[in-house]
């Protein structure tokens, strides 16, 4: 087949760069210490309605009543437990965050390929429609359309996908530019190869690990927007996510009652999450890009070298 003709300019296979890639993000520890995290949440969300102590609706104890042995987080203003609230509504906002990431995923992959792929006209109108969306502010166009549309779960996660994709996109295109002009590619087109056979089989492998890098960056966006529009109060009301948690404590004057626990440990959940995210896509961008890698600022990069013989000599 033509398309099964080896690569003559040097460029390493799919199969072996996946490897490699995969190797190196393992020996990553941001990238272990953040896919840790985001597997205590996923696996805590998923198992949430076997393990948790009451239920996330009903009262079950007094109005912020503080926290106890039979209460480990203390109650709302409801009385309902609000450990209960944690397991189940970060559920929801895990489930909203990663359907919103794939919704991104899909639209910015297949603007990214086409327009980088087939160029001209066709590039430059993706293009202009994705420059207008990069310049609008998101969390004000996501208010005003989940304002339009309704305060649905769905809508919200229409909402954040069909908007998170614009960046994605541009990456994706200058990358598969790139991958147009190289040689194997044109020489397998040139033994008539398909465009569809060329993308499936030589672009989209060497794209994936950006994909999925810029789509885990996603995911904390995506959780991030859906906690900004429930707090303020566009987000499904018969659903309890972290950010309603977070709506419903601000407006019923917990802080004013001084109950702590209805607001810190949603606060330090979405905190959490956010930071896997970020250590697992950094590890991925260090992976794709090592130079990447001596450009972080850490307490080893403000240390002072140590001066080498004859240096710091003032010059006569």
């Amino acid at each position: 087949m033509a398309d099964e003709l080896p690569p003559e300019d040097g460029s390493p296979e799919p199969t072996a760069r996946r490897r490699g890639f995969i190797f190196e993000i393992l020996r990553a520890r941001k990238a272990v210490l953040g896919l840790i995290i985001l597997s205590v949440f996923v696996l805590v969300s998923v198992v949430a309605p076997l393990i948790s102590p009451y239920s996330a609706k009903a009262q079950t104890c007094e109005v912020y009543a503080p926290p106890s042995g039979s209460h480990w987080l203390g109650c709302d203003d409801g009385g309902v437990d609000m450990l209960s609230q944690l397991m189940q509504g970060g559920r929801i906002s895990l489930t909203v965050g990663f359907a919103a990431a794939l919704v991104a995923l899909v639209i910015g992959g297949v603007v990214g390929i086409v327009s980088g792929y087939f160029g001209g006209w066709f590039d430059s109108l993706l293009m202009r429609i994705t420059d207008y969306l990069l310049v609008i502010p998101d969390l004000v166009l996501m208010v005003v359309i989940a304002a339009v549309w309704g305060s649905s779960l769905w809508h919200i996660i229409i909402v954040i996908g069909c908007l998170s994709w614009t960046s994605n996109a541009r990456l994706i295109r200058a990358q598969v530019i790139t991958l147009r002009e190289t040689g194997y590619v044109k020489r397998t087109r040139s033994v008539g190869a398909t465009d569809l056979r060329i993308i499936g089989r030589h672009i989209l492998p060497h794209v994936a690990p950006i994909l999925i890098a810029t789509t885990v960056l996603t995911i904390a966006d995506a959780i991030y927007m859906e906690s900004a529009l429930a707090f303020l109060g566009l987000a499904d009301p018969g659903a309890t996510t972290w950010g309603t948690i977070l709506e419903h404590a601000f407006e019923r004057t917990a802080v004013s009652a001084g109950a702590w626990w209805a607001i810190v440990p949603v606060g330090l959940c979405l905190a959490a999450v956010v930071v896997g995210c970020y250590l697992v896509g950094q590890a991925f961008e260090d992976a794709l890009n090592p130079r990447l890698k001596v450009g972080h600022l850490t307490t080893r990069s403000w240390r002072r070298a140590r001066p080498s013989v004859g240096q710091g000599r003032t010059l006569a």
